[in-house]
């Protein structure tokens, strides 16, 4: 496949941003196939932003040519006391219900390597969690600490300092070029490729997916649209969502990192999440009660949803289902389109989540099905002390 055309599967949707595309294309020339991972705390039922957009991006780059690895991160979640913090119960999680969930959605064990976090650590991994730590400042663990989801502000154990090291060790140990994950963890990639050459290591290409919002959308999170505009300076790649925001919050205490963290998509808030195994009338019914007010595009879910589900590739349009009273179909061939018209009122908003909603439970089918089969994986986790932030 040509270079060009791999840069281009790695970039698209829900990829938000690449550090850097030149390294990424340096990448390529270098390596036929290419090591890659992606870390994933053991936590409660997985939503779509884990499972789903996930699944897309591990298919493009397998499509590219990359070799893929979902990095279980069992003593990562102890630390961040997932699931009460029960070691065996994370471990026992990790390799059978997060597993099937991707196994049940096309990634099975032929295609990508799953590796529970505590088999590699050995005492090479813990030097260089050492050496990771010794290279840089308590205040900067302190920052890193919003990949864990939580705020400077909360109160967290002093174990916590010793996540970011960890999570930059993992990249290093696992000996990966491309390391991948949600723009939560960005903190930990740019760490991770500053202290690369300290250790004698080439920085990993950093890719950062988006972060799913909330079915709640951004008010009723109390952060609202206003005048003053945010300029968020980082390397966009083609096709990109802009970074450039106009943004403030009606909570004034609340930084970028913890705006992000307050609107994405959460499972410790059912109600807002989708989880890749809801039933299709759980998933009309979300969508239905959905934020997703007539003309607005900025801060809405729904309008998201299609963008980054739907008309990703920018190839495949999205066709919506009317009644010929009200227009007939309406074949949606870009993001620009669809924002367009739905801004000028031309798409109501029950049709857009009507086919956001039937394009979901098709697409979250075999999951679906795989998990109505093997029930006994999902119950343990449906008790709401299972599920954590």
């Amino acid at each position: 496949m040509d270079i060009e055309r791999k840069i281009e599967l790695v970039c698209r949707k829900p990829t938000q941003e690449v550090i850097t595309v030149e390294e990424l294309r340096e990448t390529f020339q270098n390596y036929s196939h290419p090591r890659h991972y992606i870390g994933f705390e053991i936590s409660g039922l997985a939503h779509i932003g884990t499972g789903l957009m996930t699944t897309l991006k591990i298919k493009d780059m397998l499509e590219a040519g990359v070799k893929p690895t979902i990095f279980l991160a069992d003593y990562h979640s102890y630390i961040n006391g997932k699931l009460g913090g029960d070691l065996d119960l994370i471990r026992k999680t990790g390799k059978g219900y997060f597993k099937a969930v991707f196994n049940s959605m096309g990634l099975d064990d032929s295609k990508v390597d799953f590796v529970l976090a505590s088999d590699i650590y050995d005492n090479e991994y813990w030097a260089k969690v050492l050496a990771i730590s010794k290279s840089t400042t308590i205040a900067r663990m302190l920052r890193c600490t919003a990949i864990m989801g939580r705020t400077q502000k909360e109160a967290i154990y002093s174990s916590s300092i010793l996540y970011p090291a960890m999570q930059a060790a993992d990249i290093f140990a696992l000996d990966v070029q491309i390391a991948h994950a949600g723009m939560d963890q960005r903190k930990v990639h740019m760490l991770a490729r500053e202290v690369a050459p300290k250790l004698g290591k080439k920085p990993p290409v950093a890719v950062h997916g988006h972060l799913v919002m909330g079915l709640q959308g951004p008010v009723k999170m109390g952060i609202e649209q206003s005048s003053q505009t945010i300029t968020i300076t980082r390397q966009q790649v083609p096709g990109a969502i802009e970074i450039t925001k106009t943004m403030t919050t009606v909570r004034p205490e609340l930084d970028e990192d913890d705006a992000m963290l307050a609107g994405k998509m959460s499972k410790s808030k059912p109600e807002t999440a989708l989880y890749v195994h809801d039933s299709e009338e759980t998933i009309r019914s979300k969508i239905g009660k959905a934020y997703c007010p007539a003309g607005v595009v900025d801060g809405n879910p729904i309008i998201e949803l299609a963008e980054y589900v739907i008309l990703r590739d920018g190839t495949t349009p999205m066709i919506i289902s009317r009644p010929a009273k009200f227009g007939g179909d309406l074949v949606i061939e870009s993001s620009d389109m669809l924002r367009s018209l739905y801004a000028s009122g031309k798409i109501h908003p029950l049709d857009l989540k009507n086919t956001v909603a039937a394009h979901l439970a098709n697409t979250l089918k075999p999951c679906r099905d795989y998990f109505s089969q093997h029930a006994e994986l999902v119950e343990p986790l449906r008790n709401p002390n299972a599920i954590t932030r």
